[in-house]
């Protein structure tokens, strides 16, 4: 897979499309929030955005607005999600941030506690 599988549709993009399902908690015209399919907690769910950006060390200030929304909408879908004991946002970047889809996608882990540092 790796980098060069960015060119190609991704799992995300064919969840964003229906045409592989997914537990979907929220959706807007910019971003789509469902559940993990393998949890890594309690609550596990992905905030990723419609317009597909490969990796977070690839946006720029035109991405400013939307990766804004992304973390307003992942904070509130926690809010409703119950995890008022706290959560963590992660993103992962590349090969050694174990990144696994080439979609950015903000990870949301909660309902349990959670240890530091991670990995």
């Amino acid at each position: 897979a790796g980098e060069d599988a960015s060119r190609q549709p991704t799992i995300f993009s064919k969840i964003i499309a229906r045409s592989v399902p997914a537990t979907i908690l929220y959706e807007d015209d910019k971003c789509l929030v469902f559940r993990d399919v393998a949890p890594q907690a309690p609550v596990h769910f992905l905030v990723i955005p419609k317009r597909p950006i490969p990796r977070i060390s690839r946006v720029g200030p035109q991405d400013t607005e939307l990766l804004g929304h992304l973390l307003v909408v992942a904070a509130r879908t926690a809010q409703v999600e119950g995890l008022d004991d706290g959560y963590r946002v992660v993103i992962n970047d590349g090969k050694h941030g174990a990144q696994s889809v080439y979609h950015l996608h903000l990870h949301v882990l909660g309902g349990r506690q959670l240890g530091w540092p991670p990995g």
